[in-house]
């Protein structure tokens, strides 16, 4: 773990020793989105760097770059070599989901808002991870998609975690996405319990969502949520 990052030289050097010796090592590296000033002649270079490359000029870009730039080189070093030479990045952030805060002077304008309870800024892969965090599943683990029924289907962990978040689910669409579902599931031949999650206000109505969850839980998949 290096909890100051910089261009990246730590997470470089694992990467090489792990094609050398066909390792399966891991890195946490660390760091904040300091700014570089082009006007500081120590920095001059690195924000210039930057704006070749159109990213913002901060060190945590540098990071990012250098990683990417190493992998590919480590790569063509070392083609016999079949290890995970990627990353991911995460920045620390509020909740995808909005917190009950009602304004009680007008309660039906903000039941009506809260409807949809995941913030319109989010993308799926910031829902997703945070998935992971309440679960307790380790952010590194495998994440596999699929179209299912016209909708993208999120395999997590080798069927621990199935994630739909489609904004809308018609009534017509959820036998077709629950079997599609199902049979993902059984091929990846999940051991221990599996936890399907939706978004609440996909479905059509309370109909169509009750009859989603009733065809996975006849099918084994006992732990459906939604969001």
């Amino acid at each position: 773990m290096d909890f100051f990052a910089g261009s990246g030289a730590t997470a470089h050097a694992v990467l090489k020793q792990d094609a050398t010796d066909s390792g399966n090592r891991r890195y946490i590296l660390v760091q904040l989105p300091e700014p570089l000033d082009p006007t500081d002649k120590d920095q001059k270079i690195a924000a210039e760097f930057c704006d070749e490359i159109g990213k913002p000029r901060t060190i945590a870009e540098l990071t990012k770059e250098r990683l990417r730039r190493a992998a590919k080189k480590v790569r063509a070093d070392n083609p016999l070599f079949a290890g995970d030479l990627g990353f991911r990045v995460f920045k620390l952030a509020s909740s995808n989901i909005r917190a009950w805060d009602p304004n009680r002077d007008d309660l039906p304008n903000t039941l009506e808002e809260s409807v949809e309870h995941l913030k319109s800024d989010r993308t799926e892969q910031d829902i997703l991870f945070e998935l992971l965090l309440k679960l307790g599943l380790e952010l590194t683990v495998p994440i596999e998609q699929r179209n299912i029924a016209g909708k993208t289907v999120h395999n997590i962990s080798a069927g621990t975690l199935l994630v739909c978040l489609a904004e809308q689910i018609a009534a017509a669409e959820v036998e077709p996405l629950a079997l599609g579902i199902v049979a993902w599931h059984k091929e990846q031949g999940a051991a221990g319990e599996t936890t399907v999650v939706f978004r609440d206000s996909a479905f059509a109505d309370d109909v169509a969502k009750t009859n989603l969850t009733a065809i996975l839980q006849q099918s084994g998949l006992e732990n459906v949520r939604s969001l």
